[in-house]
């Protein structure tokens, strides 16, 4: 087993391997950006390196300074959690040359062939795994969109090479709307996963999502699995309630698929990744048409359609619902076989017991088309507990929410003998979250629990988004939510910074005092800022403010509407603009959101450029 591991990621999944790695009596290595000094993940590591600035490009995504830190830590391995470095065969591949650490997931080169969907549609389908129909080879021109769609019918889904959670998708209904379509899934492909390229799927209309969790083990050459044997497979889980294509609430086992549908996928899954040579752990995701004129009483039976989506290279955010299903710790089972130990289970071991389901605790108003938060402080953080309740979480009372990055704050996990007595257990542990200072979705959650479609488990991905009366959502956050307060308080926060020698050895210490003074440092001297980009100047109303934008009387001051970064600036200073006309193209919460002028006029000036982070309320164009 290692000796100490580097967690190269943040917030509740860092300090969730750091807890398997303590029980494994391993010791753990935290890295932080400029942001994060304070997180929870920072707190509960047993030593913590800053990687750079706040900016996510310059810090978690900085591979070189991750490895960097793992040298100076004297780490011997690295564990990616996921999201930032998960799924870059790249970063996976720099580490494996790295001298002395050892990289905790599937090789590097597994994870490419199957993060180009188009050669895992091709691995999957020499396997005997279903596929949904499409192309096989990138595609690069509107016609090859149009072709497929007159042949397979309309929609049509452009999804990108790397692309994942609806990144880089685009639905195309119509031959009118294919050139644009593939434009933008081209455009989101590039800004997300520096590839352009893009591939077409027949656009399933009534989906559920149902992903096998798999681990698997080295074969006799120590290094792939040697047949299906080596892979175990932990039960399905289903992550249908979706907003947007981003998951929501996921449970197992699925509410939807009978014992012999349930097997037959996931022995598809099995199959799929012996034969990509895959080890460690990992997600295979499928699309299973639903019949929703069916008798909720009555399952999906072994004929029912299923088709192969994709494999996540790392693990996944609801992990802790097949945990609470097989008990079976599924970050300690990456750990041995990046090890050389080998898995502790094999698939007669895996049986499922019960009922689980884990509620997404974000940090967003479902109310308003679950917009992020950009601001708020746990005033009262007091998570639920009793029987069957599982938090993972990493902040605490008192700590400042972080909106540089995602969402997610929390995650609640709860079990119960059969779905019905999960979801009643759920509903007494949502009532029994108390978080005041920061908009959350637990009423939406709460809401869900008494959703018919839900609770029949009868919902399709397209549930949220189609289907769902909004104004329920609003009356729930009205009833039960909360909003989020301004960071900070009436003291000023004086940050001090240090160098000490213990032992000889060399330390930079920063300490931040309350109400104390701040020390004057010289007009010349750094600012501390650490390399972070400027944020936007903000606008002035007309009674006086902010100087930093000036708006002629007339003008309107174009504002973001929410936390993102900049995809495209669509306009120059000088140009003509009509009202509708996109200005630019925002990035927030994994999706493209075209930024419009609710007004005609000439562009008086231009406040962002390509892949500038913004916050919410920042000056973007200026017209007059």
């Amino acid at each position: 087993m290692f000796d100490k591991v580097l967690v190269a990621n943040r917030g509740e999944i860092a300090v969730r391997v750091m807890r398997a790695c303590a029980e494994l009596g391993v010791d753990t290595v935290a890295v932080y950006s400029d942001a994060d000094k304070r997180g929870g993940h920072v707190r509960y590591a047993d030593e913590a390196y800053n990687v750079g600035p706040a900016r996510a490009a310059d810090s978690y995504l900085d591979g070189e300074a991750v490895v960097d830190a793992a040298h100076a830590a004297g780490a011997d391995a690295i564990h990616p959690g996921y999201g930032f470095l998960a799924e870059n065969a790249d970063f996976a591949a720099r580490v494996e040359d790295a001298d002395g650490i050892t990289w905790i997931g599937p090789a590097s080169d597994a994870m490419e062939r199957l993060g180009e969907k188009t050669h895992a549609r091709r691995v999957m389908d020499d396997a005997d795994v279903p596929i949904v129909p499409g192309t096989t080879e990138p595609v690069t021109e509107v016609d090859a969109v149009t072709e497929f769609g007159d042949e397979h019918g309309y929609p049509v889904a452009i999804k990108a090479e790397g692309g994942g959670g609806g990144r880089g998708m685009k639905v195309v209904e119509s031959a009118a709307e294919a050139e644009e379509a593939l434009e933008s899934a081209k455009r989101e492909g590039e800004a997300y996963f520096s590839n352009d390229s893009v591939y077409l799927e027949r656009y399933l209309e009534t989906p559920r999502h149902v992903e096998v969790q798999i681990v698997a083990d080295a074969g006799e050459d120590g290094e792939t699995p040697a047949d299906e044997s080596d892979v175990v497979h932990l039960g399905e889980r289903d992550c249908s309630l979706q907003r947007r294509h981003q998951k929501v609430i996921e449970e197992g086992p699925s509410p939807a698929l009978s014992d012999e549908l349930r097997e037959e996928i996931g022995e598809a899954a099995r199959r799929g990744v012996a034969a990509a040579d895959y080890t460690n752990a990992g997600t295979v995701e499928f699309l299973v048409e639903e019949d929703v004129d069916r008798d909720p009483s009555a399952p999906l039976g072994p004929d029912t359609p299923f088709y192969f989506l994709e494999v996540n290279t790392r693990i996944q955010v609801e992990h802790t619902v097949t945990e609470e299903l097989t008990g079976i710790d599924i970050v300690k089972e990456q750990l041995r076989v990046a090890s050389g130990e080998g898995l502790s289970v094999s698939q007669d071991d895996v049986e499922l017991d019960g009922h689980a389901i884990e509620f997404r605790i974000n940090a967003e108003n479902a109310a308003k088309e679950f917009q992020p938060a950009n601001e708020g402080r746990l005033d009262t953080y007091d998570p639920p507990g009793g029987i069957g309740v599982r938090v993972d979480d990493a902040l605490r009372q008192g700590d400042e929410l972080v909106t540089d990055y995602d969402s997610m704050i929390a995650k609640l996990i709860v079990w119960g003998a059969d779905r019905e007595e999960c979801v009643a257990r759920s509903k007494r542990a949502l009532a029994e979250y108390d978080l005041e200072g920061v908009v959350t979705i637990v009423p939406f959650h709460r809401l869900m629990l008494d959703d018919e479609r839900f609770v029949a488990g009868t919902h399709t991905t397209k549930y949220l988004d189609e289907e769902l009366d909004q104004e329920l959502v609003a009356e729930a956050q009205e009833k039960w939510g909360t909003e989020s307060a301004a960071g900070g308080d009436d003291e000023e926060v004086t940050e001090r910074e240090f160098t000490v020698e213990v032992n000889g050895k060399r330390f930079d210490v920063e300490l931040a005092e309350r109400g104390a003074p701040a020390i004057p440092t010289p007009a010349s001297g750094g600012s501390g800022a650490g390399g972070r980009k400027q944020r936007p100047p903000q606008a002035t109303s007309d009674d006086g403010g902010d100087d930093g934008v000036d708006v002629a009387e007339g003008g309107e001051a174009i504002e973001a509407e929410m936390q993102g970064t900049i995809l495209s600036v669509d306009v120059a200073e000088g140009d003509e603009v009509s009202a509708g006309d996109v200005v630019c193209v925002l990035e927030a919460m994994k999706m493209e959101n075209d930024v419009v002028a609710e007004r005609g006029g000439t562009v008086a000036s231009v406040h962002v450029g390509e892949g500038d982070s913004v916050d919410m309320g920042d000056v973007l164009v200026v017209l007059e």
